[in-house]
């Protein structure tokens, strides 16, 4: 194998497949990257099993070949080379040769024959969408799936596909979030359940403006776009009817500032429990009182002011959880939607001029008096 690559080009495409090598592993393979040469120059490719990424970026070939070498040394090696000319050689062993200006390197890897293979997914029966459709669903959704491993369907992102919308949907059983957006030319329905990490690279290597094809095998489903292809390995199992869960008749909604709310919750959450992070609070027509008793540790007050319709209302929440929504609340002021201590509350965009319908749920807290 011999080709002539510029650093930048080497740059990007293994920062493109790197984030699919496992940082651990038991099988030493996996911590490599595929180098292999193509028509269009050189693909390069990464995958800890679940989740596999390949790109294939522009280079000079002498000879063909492929080799899988040390992901993270090369990926150190190359940010630190000049801007110029790479040389990579290998005759034929593992043994592979880097020249770039006056360095020189000899890296070690390991046969391809040991890589895996990337699952089987034809793109000749594919489907398109927006790049920048899905990625407002990921960076608005994905957050709130779960990370325990005690219900491992929550742990992954439900993706549903209609011939005109789609719409994702992540919870960990306490909060929740789901957006939907209008979509065209869908032929058929699917209900897809994604890890979170597959749909983060998914959101980082493509651009807004992509057009992505998407296709799926029995277990698997693949993204390309250009020259870069995402394959994941789909989570099974039935997705719990998250529809039955969010209120429809929550009769009393504040309009509130999300940073004054978010910035007060930060200050009374720092003397609440760091098991439950639980916050009181107390709605009222013009104010919104927080309070927070913590036994052996202390107590916090604060005040806001809010636009409210209801009767008053004291109801207690997961503080961590309410930060983690207003995070991804699109707009400056948001609704905040309840009907009683004990039932959830919803939380909406005020003034978001997207077509895109977006609502997070959070479950209360029993309070403690």
């Amino acid at each position: 194998m011999k080709f002539t690559i510029s650093r930048e080009q080497l740059h990007d495409g293994l920062a493109a497949v790197v984030a699919s090598v496992p940082t651990r592993t038991t099988l030493p393979v996996l911590s490599n990257i595929l180098v292999e040469t193509v028509d269009e120059g050189i693909r390069l490719s990464g995958t800890d099993l679940d989740i596999a990424v390949s790109t294939v970026v522009a280079a000079e070939v002498d000879e063909e070949g492929a080799v899988t070498l040390p992901a993270k040394k090369l990926v150190e090696i190359v940010r630190e080379l000049p801007s110029a000319a790479i040389r990579i050689t290998s005759a034929g062993d593992q043994r592979v040769n880097l020249e770039c200006g006056r360095s020189r390197f000899k890296l070690f890897g390991i046969p391809k024959d040991e890589f895996p293979s990337f699952p089987s997914v034809d793109f000749k029966d594919s489907w398109t969408v927006t790049s920048a459709d899905l990625q407002k669903l990921i960076s608005h959704v994905a957050f709130a799936a779960s990370t325990e491993e005690s219900r491992p369907i929550l742990n992954g992102v439900l993706w549903e596909l209609t011939s005109d919308k789609m719409r994702m949907v992540a919870t960990n059983g306490h909060r929740l979030a789901t957006m939907s957006v209008s979509v065209r030319g869908a032929d058929s329905s699917s209900e897809l359940i994604l890890p979170p990490k597959a749909l983060e690279q998914i959101r980082k290597l493509f651009g807004p403006e992509d057009e992505i094809e998407i296709a799926r095998s029995d277990n698997h489903l693949g993204f390309q776009s250009g020259p870069t292809k995402v394959y994941t390995r789909l989570i099974e199992g039935p997705y719990p009817n998250y529809e039955q869960v969010i209120p429809k008749e929550n009769d009393k909604a504040a309009t509130i500032d999300r940073d004054v709310f978010a910035s007060a919750l930060r200050r009374v959450g720092v003397v609440a429990s760091d098991q439950t992070h639980r916050v009181r609070l107390a709605f009222s027509s013009s104010n919104l009182q927080f309070s927070v008793n913590t036994p052996d540790l202390g107590e916090a007050q604060d005040e806001i002011s809010i636009s409210y319709d209801g009767e008053p209302l004291e109801i207690g929440f997961n503080a961590h959880y309410l930060l983690e929504i207003l995070k991804f609340m699109p707009t400056s002021e948001i609704k905040l939607s309840m009907k009683a201590p004990e039932r959830a509350a919803t939380l909406e965009p005020i003034g978001w001029d997207d077509p895109a319908v977006y609502l997070c749920l959070v479950m209360p807290l029993r309070l403690v008096d």
